[in-house]
């Protein structure tokens, strides 16, 4: 198996920014997909940083970055800056997930906006 996750999707998908690895590993995506479900946020995030630095660019399918946030965000779901990425990667991609977009774009103007009432 693949050390990281990112080395994982790197060679299943390859990378914008680095060149592929030479690997004789199995690469059946359902195999990273699973591994992708049950990571852990940091390495999720360690992943899409790795091979998604600009949110737009990188080789990931779409299903599987929606995928990733998802996941991400179940994890950690109280992270404005975080739902934010999340929300900008669903509204490049496609019109469909819209309105999923904004409810995650409210969602975090909501954690931030009760985090300033609280502050001192």
């Amino acid at each position: 198996m693949h050390s990281t996750l990112t080395g994982h999707a790197r060679c299943l998908y390859g990378d914008e920014y680095s060149p592929t690895p030479e690997c004789d590993r199995d690469h059946r995506e359902f195999l990273f997909v699973e591994r992708l479900t049950f990571a852990g946020a940091d390495e999720i995030r360690a992943m899409l940083r790795a091979l998604c630095p600009q949110v737009v660019d990188g080789h990931l399918p779409v299903w599987i970055r929606n995928l990733a946030y998802r996941l991400l965000l179940l994890q950690r779901p109280d992270e404005p800056a975080l739902l934010r990425e999340a929300a900008e990667s669903l509204w490049l991609h496609g019109p469909d997930w819209d309105d999923i977009a904004a409810d995650l774009t409210a969602r975090a103007d909501t954690l931030e906006a009760e985090r300033s009432r609280s502050e001192p």
